[in-house]
């Protein structure tokens, strides 16, 4: 494990325009990139399903390890707080912030509701549970224990659900926490990581199993990996560089997924349970390191693959992808059904992949991007003040 050393802890700086820290780059393209991955992982997750006759093929040379691409969103919940944080401006009034945020997510959300209604509820046959499919168009889904399906309209927007709660509180969380000392910001991360192992494991251990996965998808369950991804951005904001190249966080996350499905049929029930309610928070540390090694390179003006402007576009359009995979992939299995389990499923795999990419473009091109200049451009311009130079506490 790579020590973790300070080459300059000190102050964040407040910049004329009222930003923390604004003398680093806003923008980091590594991250960018790293976004389709974390999406192409969800889809190989959905693709592949969860065993049984779930999913459109399954390919046994990366089964059962792409289940684990459901974690996928992890990385996405880290990385909210983390560049929440890095472009991070004090003075922008909140109102401002919330409209960005939906110009950003609300737009691709409600058009691609419309294949996912037909996916989901028509071609499956399925009724609709009005109150349910509704809560799922404004992302308060996850709110409701009663909701019917379990993940109603578009099912991977849950994850939206959990975004949207950061979105509500990141304003006022912000405030609080650029102001925090070091020792205090991690030492509550930390705290929040735990108690996000100690409620998977009460839930499992006291509810039944129905709740206790609704306990596990309410988003103030998330917040720890948020504040965890906050927490990173300030960090390497007032100086702190870990010894860190992009190969060893990836490593480990490689030995992680591989050890914990090949070493759970070997242990009792209880270290197995134990293994499942450890399994968010390590991820999201594991996510972090990711986070930290990329930035850090970056920043050193180290430039890779990542930095290559085909993956930039990609990440660009992941969040299209994201939102379009799950019901090109169910559509695919309710009008062919399932192909025979064999590698050679890989190949329509990413054939698939391939048509979910350039919808996603189109969904990008002519609607999320050009909905989200029309709706920024709308903010008043008292609300993106800014103020003189300041400084934080350390």
């Amino acid at each position: 494990m790579p020590v973790i050393t300070a080459t300059r802890v000190g102050r964040v700086p407040k910049q004329a325009d009222g930003s923390v820290g604004s003398a680093l780059p806003p923008r980091l393209d590594s991250l960018t990139s790293l976004r389709f991955f974390a999406a192409f992982a969800v889809f190989a997750h959905h693709f592949t399903g969860v065993g049984g006759k779930t999913g459109f093929g399954r390919a046994p040379s990366i089964f059962p390890y792409s289940e684990m691409g459901a974690h996928g969103v992890t990385f996405f919940f880290v990385l909210s707080g983390f560049l929440l944080t890095w472009v991070y401006k004090p003075y922008e009034h909140p109102i401002a912030f919330y409209i960005r945020r939906v110009a950003r997510i609300w737009p691709a959300t409600l058009v691609a509701a419309v294949l996912a209604y037909y996916v989901f509820y028509v071609r499956a046959d399925e009724a609709v549970e009005w109150k349910s499919f509704i809560a799922s168009l404004f992302l308060v889904q996850n709110w409701l224990p009663e909701a019917t399906p379990t993940l109603p309209g578009n099912p991977v927007t849950w994850t939206l659900s959990v975004e949207i709660l950061f979105y509500a509180l990141f304003p006022l969380l912000a405030r609080f926490v650029v102001r925090m000392r070091t020792p205090l910001l991690v030492g509550l991360t930390v705290a929040g990581l735990l108690a996000m192992w100690a409620v998977a494991w009460w839930s499992f251990d006291n509810l039944d199993s129905e709740t206790a996965r609704w306990v596990m998808r309410h988003p103030a369950v998330y917040l720890p990996q948020f504040l965890l991804g906050m927490t990173v951005a300030l960090l390497i904001r007032r100086g702190l560089r870990v010894p860190l190249r992009p190969i060893v966080p990836l490593a480990l996350l490689g030995v992680y997924v591989y050890a914990y499905f090949e070493l759970r049929e070997r242990l009792s029930s209880a270290y197995d349970a134990q293994l499942e309610y450890t399994l968010r928070p390590t991820l999201a540390v594991l996510a972090a390191l990711i986070i930290i090694a990329f930035v850090q390179r970056e920043l050193a003006g180290h430039k890779g693959v990542l930095n290559k402007k085909p993956l930039i576009l990609l990440g660009v359009w992941s969040y299209s992808f994201y939102l379009l995979h799950h019901s090109v992939s169910r559509l695919a299995t309710y009008e062919w059904g399932r192909i025979p389990d064999r590698d050679s499923a890989l190949f329509t795999m990413l054939g698939m992949g391939l048509v979910i990419l350039v919808m996603s473009w189109a969904l990008y091109r002519f609607v999320e991007e050009p909905a989200n200049r029309w709706l920024v451009r709308r903010i008043p311009a008292r609300w993106k003040r800014s103020a003189p130079a300041a400084t934080d506490a350390p």
